[in-house]
């Protein structure tokens, strides 16, 4: 079923394997995406679709170095050569829209004010990477530190991050994507409201799970009203407390989110599963409940293989399935799933930032490499 075209909205993908978020920290001056940038999505491109890393839909919204904005017209401009790029190889681009809310540090912030959330939390131990002497991306050096204490959003400026959110939409279409994604997970803002030990709000953004998923909820109709609805997804991680976003009752919580989101008609709910050694695994019967609750398309992420992928859409759980490290060295990597070839290892220090390195010098599978993987398949069979 991977392989098996897959209708999205207006776009008709060719196969059900998803390109993530990933950021990558390539950005050039201004956070403006760069040509180096759209080589790297163009060279993916055969993913049924590709979800770019995270981009701030405002300065108040970045929270590490050298991550591409989608709020100025440079930026826009720089988004607009990574889609033609995506378009010209037959791919299909989504934006994620981020806003990142404590997870940032005053370096990275206007007039080195605090950074914002639900609430004046601080979450021990969660590091955002700065460079604090402006070397660039292209030197691949900064500093990880703690994210500075954080101040909470009043009425009217969540209203008005509701806003950038929209405008932050209106500005992909403008770029060429196909469509955008609010990141509501791994403890970025969104996520700062919907979890009950990251909002110790009283007013109606806080207390009450309805209240709680009110930002949420306002933010995902505002884009939507913008760009229209089938253009639209939103990711949500129900159980991967990352960056210090922990619920006490996840599967009430986010079956409650998947039903708003449902009611609103976004094209699809991208959950992204814990992804990490001993990770718990989320329970069949929540995916269950998941695609009982939400209609629409049903993305999942997380340490999939070919085999746990084709098991997730038999299932009926998932609709697509989303590759991340795996999309990271390995270009092709529809092809060689399909044809069983080696995958590449990700060097881990090309992640974040540099330059070419580790990030658009994987080679695609040599013939060499389908050759062996072409025997391998002929001895199996002849056994």
């Amino acid at each position: 079923m991977l392989f098996t075209p897959y209708r999205l909205g207006g776009l008709v993908l060719p196969n059900r394997i998803v390109m993530p978020p990933m950021t990558r920290s390539r950005a050039g001056v201004g956070n403006v995406p760069t040509a180096l940038m759209a080589e790297y999505y163009a060279q993916r491109a055969s993913a049924g679709l590709i979800v770019t890393e995270g981009t701030q839909i405002s300065p108040q919204g970045q929270g590490y170095a050298w991550t591409p904005g989608i709020h100025s017209p440079e930026q826009v401009a720089g988004w607009r050569g990574v889609t033609d790029a995506v378009h010209a190889a037959g791919g299909r681009i989504f934006a994620q829209l981020w806003h990142v809310g404590r997870v940032s540090h005053i370096a990275l912030q206007p007039g080195g004010a605090a950074p914002v959330s639900s609430s004046p939390l601080v979450a021990e131990g969660v590091k955002v990477f700065i460079d604090p002497e402006g070397r660039g991306p292209l030197a691949g050096a900064g500093e990880m530190v703690q994210h500075s204490t954080p101040r909470a959003l009043s009425e009217i400026e969540i209203a008005q991050v509701v806003q950038d959110f929209a405008g932050a939409a209106r500005n992909a279409l403008e770029a060429g994507f196909d469509g955008v994604e609010l990141h509501g997970a791994n403890g970025y803002l969104i996520n700062q409201f919907i979890d009950s030990q990251a909002n110790t709000r009283t007013d109606g953004y806080g207390g009450s799970l309805p209240n709680r998923l009110r930002f949420l909820r306002e933010a995902t109709e505002a884009v939507a009203a913008a760009v229209g609805r089938d253009r639209v997804g939103v990711r949500l991680a129900p159980l991967t407390t990352l960056q210090g976003a922990v619920d006490d009752t996840p599967q009430a919580t986010y079956l409650a989110a998947a039903k708003a989101l449902d009611d609103i008609g976004v094209a699809y709910l991208h959950i992204a599963e814990a992804d990490w050694d001993d990770a718990p695994e989320m329970p069949a019967a929540f995916k269950e409940a998941l695609r009982v609750v939400y209609r629409g398309t049903l993305i999942y992420a997380g340490k999939y293989t070919h085999e746990r992928a084709e098991l997730a859409l038999r299932k009926g759980w998932a609709d697509l399935v989303g590759f991340g490290r795996p999309f990271v060295a390995n270009p092709d990597l529809p092809d060689r799933l399909r044809h069983g070839w080696p995958l590449n290892v990700p060097d881990a220090n090309g992640f974040f930032g540099g330059s070419t390195a580790g990030y658009t010098d994987y080679p695609p599978a040599a013939p060499a490499q389908r050759e062996m993987a072409a025997a391998r398949r002929c001895a199996s069979t002849q056994r």
